[in-house]
């Protein structure tokens, strides 16, 4: 008797200790959107990973130091990305791509597909080529949309496809301008576009405003318009920015920026910038 009452305890504890682990898997199971601006030096590149565990990373920045970024976000057993986003074949963007291409399973990689006929540009097509069977290469087009769960990530800009054109200029008005949606959050990633195309962004008509702004062009003074920031309503502001000799951030954006009141973050001062999104407000983490 005293046997089978024991048995009948320990079995009993047995299943409230499962059903206690299975609690904390389901209490501990993604809930947020995490968005990382990472401190690559002078260039962009943010992580996010979305509330069903998917990974997007767009830009890689000038060098190798994204794989030490990531190699901190993610478990080191983990070598696979859901979307790579290269918003503009520029160096201080793409470089670091070339090397996730090479270490890191790409389930989809989206660009622009312009071409440039440097050396840069020609081991980026021949790393397509050799992860084709793996990777599949989207064309950014205006009015695009990528679902990760409930994420949306529209592409906004630029506003006609690219793919195949040779064009002299690159690095500004030819980007792949996003916003990333999740419930009444958004974050509006602006690459290096200049006042000229944030101009044609909001006499397009689509939904600019967000609540975080990746400010264009590492805060140059031919991006960051008043009437691109009148469009926005950023309550925060991140720049991209890292030792350089171009003068980044100008005194002229970071003024603009303090007369509309947006709380302005520096990868060159602040380090990671860290934001995370129940769907409903957005919390810094650092």
């Amino acid at each position: 008797m005293e046997k089978k009452y024991f048995l009948f305890i320990a079995g009993f504890l047995f299943f409230l200790n499962v059903f206690a682990w299975q609690e904390v898997f389901v209490l501990s199971s993604p809930k947020y959107l995490q968005v990382d601006f990472l401190d690559v030096g002078q260039g962009d590149s943010i992580f996010i990973e979305t509330p069903g565990g998917h990974r997007i990373l767009i830009d890689g920045g000038p060098d190798s130091t994204v794989l030490e970024k990531l190699d901190a976000l993610l478990p080191f057993w983990d070598r696979t990305l859901d979307v790579v986003i290269l918003t503009h074949p520029e160096r201080d963007h793409m470089m670091g791509v070339l090397n996730v291409l090479q270490r890191y399973r790409v389930d989809y990689f989206l660009w622009t597909g312009v071409v440039k006929n440097d050396a840069e540009n020609k081991k980026l097509a021949e790393l397509a080529a050799l992860t084709s069977k793996t990777t599949k290469v989207i064309i950014a087009s205006p009015g695009q949309e990528i679902r990760a769960g409930n994420v949306l990530i529209n592409t906004l800009f630029p506003l006609e496809k690219l793919e195949g054109k040779e064009l002299k200029n690159t690095s500004n008005d030819t980007c792949i301008v996003s916003k990333v949606i999740f419930g009444k959050s958004s974050f509006l990633f602006a690459c290096d576009i200049s006042s000229a195309a944030e101009k044609k962004l909001v006499a397009s008509e689509d939904d600019l405003q967000a609540n975080v702004l990746k400010v264009a062009h590492h805060g140059s003074k031919y991006s960051t318009s008043d009437l691109f920031l009148s469009a926005v309503e950023p309550e925060y502001a991140v720049i991209e920015v890292g030792k350089n000799s171009y003068g980044h951030p100008t005194s002229e954006v970071l003024n603009r920026l303090e007369k509309f009141g947006i709380k302005v973050f520096r990868t060159d001062k602040d380090g990671d910038v860290e934001f995370v999104s129940d769907g409903n407000s957005i919390k810094l983490l650092k």
